[in-house]
């Protein structure tokens, strides 16, 4: 009886977006009349931070603070068209779309702050505190509010955008099969550290070391969240979810997902996670798109740990101690034939 340590890496890339008449996506922004900016979406944020992202986006580009961003996200029926949430395309398609609309609208406060202060648009630009200023002369400058109120009952002016990302759809050349099948693709490699138990075949996962080329991250803080909360789910797969067989009975199978077995608190491991940055020049801000993938990787690496540990190659998931056991069998009884040959 032994525990067996081993490690393990595996690499992926992974595209961002689809080749489907365009993969777009819409946003549009408009201010209030006290200088809050509306974005509408029909994009929805599944908890992957969608909504957090976004508001960053537009709020860099209009030069205001974050909590100057409102995202509404509606349904299909009253807002504008988005493929929807996967294909790790959100941040990048909704990112662009919001980024163009804001521009649009950031040019018309501009405008109307121009007349109000008697000055060039041109001469203009935000501080990034909700000031609009004269460069040069920061003295001379006026309220994003004051500006939106201008805009409503003076002016006579909409502070408003449109913004629409669009990736016309590649076919491939008939004589080489060559096409452009996504706008962007991320990188990223895991490093598995297991420990495995060659008396009963179970594998505990001790440390996952995760590297990602994302473009671009956005926000540091929920990227990391994504990755690590992806490796759990990758180490899921990996070792713990299925259906069946179940033995010696089908019957001692799941019946409900109450039953259904993933790994607890004490069975997640030491993360460490790391971002390389080559932003995308396709992306918003560089960014490009990173929600599938991080599942992705763990999983192999997990499986290479796996057999630098004991020796066991497994490819069916998940990597139960049944199938660590009876590969370790299997090597057990070549090296006893070996050995009789041998002799």
């Amino acid at each position: 009886m032994a525990m067996l340590r081993g490690r393990g890496y595996a690499s992926v890339n992974y595209p961002t977006g689809m080749n489907l008449g365009g993969d777009p996506s819409q946003a549009l922004i408009h201010s209030t009349t006290m200088g809050n900016f509306v974005v509408s979406l029909s994009s929805v944020d599944v908890g992957q931070g969608l909504k957090t992202v976004i508001t960053q986006c537009a709020a860099e580009t209009l030069g205001l603070p974050c909590e100057n961003v409102i995202i509404d996200t509606a349904d299909t029926d009253t807002g504008p068209h988005c493929m929807g949430t996967f294909a790790s395309r959100g941040t990048h398609r909704v990112g662009n779309a919001v980024i163009m609309a804001a521009e649009e609208a950031r040019q018309v406060m501009l405008e109307v702050a121009a007349e109000e202060l008697e000055v060039d648009a041109a001469d203009l630009e935000p501080d990034g505190t909700g000031y609009i200023r004269l460069k040069g002369a920061v003295e001379k400058k006026i309220h994003v509010s004051e500006v939106a109120l201008a805009a409503h009952f003076k002016r006579g002016r909409t502070i408003s955008g449109r913004g629409i990302f669009l990736k016309e759809k590649s076919d491939p050349v008939p004589e080489t099969g060559e096409m452009d099948p996504d706008s962007c693709q991320a990188h990223a490699c895991t490093v598995a550290d297991v420990e495995v138990d060659d008396e009963t075949g179970e594998v505990r996962v001790l440390e996952l070391h995760n590297v990602y080329e994302i473009g671009r991250a956005l926000n540091p803080a929920i990227a990391t969240q994504q990755v690590e909360g992806g490796a759990w789910m990758g180490m899921s797969h990996a070792l713990f979810e299925t259906t069946e067989p179940y033995y010696p009975l089908r019957d001692h199978g799941p019946a409900s997902f109450t039953e259904y077995l993933i790994p607890g608190p004490a069975d997640i491991p030491v993360q460490e996670s790391v971002f390389l940055e080559r932003p995308a020049a396709s992306g918003p801000y560089g960014a490009k798109g990173i929600g599938e993938m991080t599942a992705n990787p763990p999983i192999a690496a997990i499986a290479n740990a796996i057999f630098d540990a004991c020796g066991v190659r497994v490819d069916t998931m998940p990597f139960t101690p049944e199938r660590v056991l009876r590969g370790l069998d299997a090597l057990r009884s070549g090296d006893r034939a070996a050995e009789s040959t041998s002799s």
